[in-house]
């Protein structure tokens, strides 16, 4: 597989052959022997050079795809050979990065020997030895198998960037933000959306505007960021943005208290595990700073 993907991406059997420290035979044979395997040419000459025939192509990407994933997977258990300690944490990608990640610098500081391993996923894991300690979830809790502990409850609100506001002007009410282009989530799941942050307003919304849809609370954060509209955001992902003055909260007034919250969660009994107490503390204790700061910021 590597003399194929040397060769491929060198086009030539000597330069492959350097690369992997052996001879041009060898790397001849071992792309006869493949050929010979899968019973069709990999490679054909065109005068002087050779180049890859239309089953080359087809086969390569995957080649190569096998090799970094393979790869990756090995260095995986290495790592964790080396340290099995590490303390696996999974949560969904925009928490991860609009809040836990910003954060983490705390902890590393507090705790310099625990090593935290990030792991994103939208999907709701099993906890086992494999995929992770400990886990952070948006929901309405009650995961009858595992430990939880509310961690965050947050706001939902809109906001956009202050050049945004210089060029449409300041909405005065709520109902001027259907004059806008608004920022969406094309994802169907439980969290709140622009029609149920109208209701809370008590206004009547009888067609959404055209707007430009993401499939990820992030990325329509990063539009509002970027002066493209005005985005739904939920307290924890947007502090800190309001704060450095990325972003504008408009209409504080509102208030619209999410229906889901945020969770630590574990496998029961490991709550209590050193490293994982450790993590689950300093969660809590910036979940609350959080929330302080944001009652602050309404206030």
């Amino acid at each position: 597989m590597r003399a194929l993907e040397a060769v491929a991406r060198h086009l030539s059997y000597t330069r492959a052959a350097e690369e992997l420290f052996v001879t041009q035979s060898a790397i001849s044979h071992q792309i006869k022997h493949i050929e010979d395997l899968w019973d069709f040419k990999l490679f054909e000459r065109r005068g002087r050079h050779i180049v890859l025939t239309e089953a080359g192509h087809a086969v390569v990407p995957v080649v190569r795809d096998f090799i970094r994933r393979i790869t990756s997977t090995l260095e995986a258990i290495t790592e964790k050979g080396e340290n099995p300690s590490a303390l696996r944490v999974t949560l969904l990608q925009s928490f991860a990065f609009k809040w836990l990640v910003p954060r983490l610098g705390h902890f590393n500081h507090e705790y310099p020997d625990i090593d935290v391993w990030i792991s994103t996923s939208d999907e709701l894991i099993v906890f086992d030895s494999e995929k992770a300690d400990v886990g952070i979830r948006l929901g309405y809790g009650r995961w009858g198998n595992l430990y939880e502990e509310l961690l965050l409850q947050e706001y939902v609100f809109p906001v956009c960037s202050p050049h945004f506001l210089e060029q449409y002007g300041v909405p005065e009410n709520p109902e001027d933000l259907l004059t806008l282009p608004l920022l969406r989530r094309n994802a169907v799941d439980i969290l709140q959306r622009w029609r149920d942050w109208f209701k809370d307003a008590d206004v009547v919304v009888r067609k959404m505007p055209k707007g430009t849809q993401f499939p990820q609370t992030s990325l329509a954060l990063q539009a509002a960021i970027d002066d493209q509209g005005v985005a739904l955001a939920r307290s924890a992902h947007v502090l800190d943005d309001v704060k450095a003055g990325r972003l504008v909260q408009l209409f504080p007034e509102v208030k619209s208290k999410s229906a889901v919250s945020y969770f630590f969660v574990c496998v029961p009994g490991r709550e209590s595990e050193p490293q994982i107490a450790a993590f689950r503390d300093w969660l809590m204790r910036e979940a609350a700073q959080s929330e302080k700061e944001f009652e602050e910021m309404l206030s």
